[in-house]
């Protein structure tokens, strides 16, 4: 992969918020029709706007978890949701959170999303 300044900024940030682990792994699994995605994810999403200075990670996550509800991406809601832990995104934010999206995005939306962070929130407190 091009490792430009973008990229290496991206790939600090990717692994502070996502954890190490998630991170290599993905970036290793990556065959050569996902690397371009993996390059450009990396140097975007988490080089241009993760690591810009007008919101802190846990805001952004925070953004995340609203988005990622809005939209529907269970999987991806997942993966974030264990980020706004590390990210300090505390069990009563993301209930306010997810109601919050439920008057904007709907009922069904909501739900998902407390049942997808109720399992994550599980499975984190039997890792501790």
């Amino acid at each position: 992969m091009n490792e430009n300044e973008g990229y290496k900024a991206g790939l600090a940030v990717r692994r502070k918020v996502l954890g190490e682990k998630y991170v290599d792994d993905a970036i290793a699994k990556a065959d050569d029709f996902m690397k371009p995605l993996q390059q450009y994810l990396t140097e975007h999403a988490w080089g241009a706007a993760w690591t810009r200075p007008g919101l802190d990670l846990k805001t952004r996550s925070m953004l995340n978890l609203a988005m990622l509800t809005a939209l529907n991406r269970p999987h991806e809601l997942r993966i974030h949701l264990r980020g706004a832990i590390r990210n300090g995104v505390t069990k009563e934010e993301m209930q306010e959170i997810f109601l919050q999206c439920g008057v904007y995005c709907g009922a069904p939306a909501a739900l998902e999303s407390f049942k997808i962070a109720k399992e994550v929130l599980a499975e984190e407190a039997a890792r501790a």
